[in-house]
């Protein structure tokens, strides 16, 4: 399955955003040292693996071999010692990240890249308490990371240009999409827009229109069908017919800006977020966890081979 040299990966933090992360390295040939603080992380670990590779597009690795590739490493400079590339995955709190990524910039090797899952911290942040922030980079992924392809790589004025296309490279031969933002943002790009859409679905069924499986299933057959093949502005030029997008904005589309203005702005009081959950328990709740994520990665993995296989058909 892998398309670029294997790698010594170290993955901090064995939540579900870095199993993913495991899981999709070491199906890339890579030999992957995890570092996480929980005492029971490598049977944890071994469960997750054998869970989710079942669900990684292309061919179906046997996961027994790909946990011959595996190592829990409890100590942190040990764990990056020799390590080409870090992907750090631990809570979202900048003190911590902080600390970490200090701790990284004096154990790890000059070459080693220092990336980080984080979907609101920017890597100038990252890196404050580093003698040298150079190598230091956000790589997002959109989860579950072992599936969906894309991945948002976030620099700084100060990033190594050398280290920013050692990152892409190697997110690309690992069988990512690597998206670089032009420039920074908080929460990126694609978060951007699940949380707008997000806004509105909690207003639609907070005013009572549906309910929360039937915005699902309204997104799962109109508008998450089309986005599985073109994005939004694609499917507005071909919406506008002969005259693309130009003549959609200008007929259509003249008043889109309007039409915000009646968009929810939803409160999420105590009230909207027991309907919220009573009524996802309904939809989601009679079904087992790892059930759900199976379901989630098999039907996913099928979209992703079959318009693959459209494209060179």
């Amino acid at each position: 399955m892998s398309t670029t040299t294997p790698r010594v990966v170290t993955v901090i933090g064995a939540g579900t955003i870095g199993l993913g992360w495991v899981t999709l390295f070491l199906a890339h040939g890579h030999r992957v040292r995890v570092n996480s603080t929980r005492p029971d992380v490598e049977p944890s670990v071994r469960e997750a693996v054998r869970l989710l590779a079942p669900g990684l597009p292309g061919a179906h690795p046997d996961p027994a071999e790909l946990l011959e590739r595996l190592e829990v490493v409890p100590d942190l400079e040990r764990a990056v010692d020799g390590a080409d590339v870090v992907q750090e995955n631990t809570p979202e709190n900048l003190e911590l990240k902080q600390e970490l990524f200090a701790r990284l910039g004096k154990a790890a090797a000059p070459h080693t890249l220092l990336l980080s899952s984080t979907s609101t911290l920017l890597p100038e942040a990252l890196g404050a308490r580093m003698a040298d922030p150079s190598r230091v980079l956000v790589g997002h992924p959109f989860n579950p990371p072992h599936v969906v392809p894309l991945v948002e790589v976030v620099a700084a004025a100060h990033t190594d240009p050398a280290a920013l296309q050692s990152t892409v490279d190697f997110y690309r031969g690992s069988g990512k999409v690597p998206i670089v933002l032009r420039k920074p943002i908080a929460a990126f790009v694609a978060n951007r827009l699940q949380s707008a859409l997000l806004q509105e679905s909690i207003h639609l069924v907070r005013e009572g229109v549906v309910t929360v499986e039937e915005l699902d299933a309204v997104v799962t057959n109109s508008i998450g069908l089309r986005w599985a093949t073109m994005g939004p502005f694609q499917s507005f030029h071909l919406g506008g017919g002969l005259g693309g997008l130009r003549k959609w904005l200008t007929t259509l589309g003249a008043g889109l800006q309007k039409g915000w203005e009646g968009l929810g702005r939803p409160v999420l009081d105590e009230d909207t977020i027991e309907l919220l959950l009573a009524q996802a328990d309904d939809a989601f709740g009679a079904h087992r966890y790892d059930e759900l994520v199976a379901r989630r990665d098999r039907l996913q993995r099928t979209v992703l081979e079959a318009l693959r296989d459209a494209e060179t058909s």
